[in-house]
């Protein structure tokens, strides 16, 4: 058996490899960088929920007659401390791409 390929049909199996293994790398790429930005979502979104359920919490149990004063203060609070924690967040990904 001998191998009847040519140098064309060589350089382009090599070709098609490297774009394999390019693709390879790209999509573990992407698959960081959703996780990365579900990371940042779901932090958000906890910090503006834990926070708006202890204003609700006051409102409801501490009889001070607030409600539903606390809850939305609470809830502003959450709101800029889960800005504050994404874009530390993000800041950190953005320095190690690695991570």
């Amino acid at each position: 058996m001998a191998d009847d390929r040519t140098p064309d049909e060589d350089a382009l199996d090599a070709r098609i490899a490297a774009a394999k293994s390019a693709s390879a790398r790209a999509s573990a790429a992407d698959g960081r960088a959703e996780g990365r930005g579900w990371a940042v979502g779901i932090e958000f979104v906890g910090t503006v929920l834990v926070s708006a359920l202890i204003g609700w919490l006051i409102d409801r149990y501490a009889g001070l007659g607030t409600a539903p004063w606390a809850m939305i203060v609470m809830l502003l609070l959450g709101f800029a401390a889960g800005t504050r924690r994404a874009l530390q967040t993000s800041k950190q990904f953005d320095a190690d791409p690695n991570s």
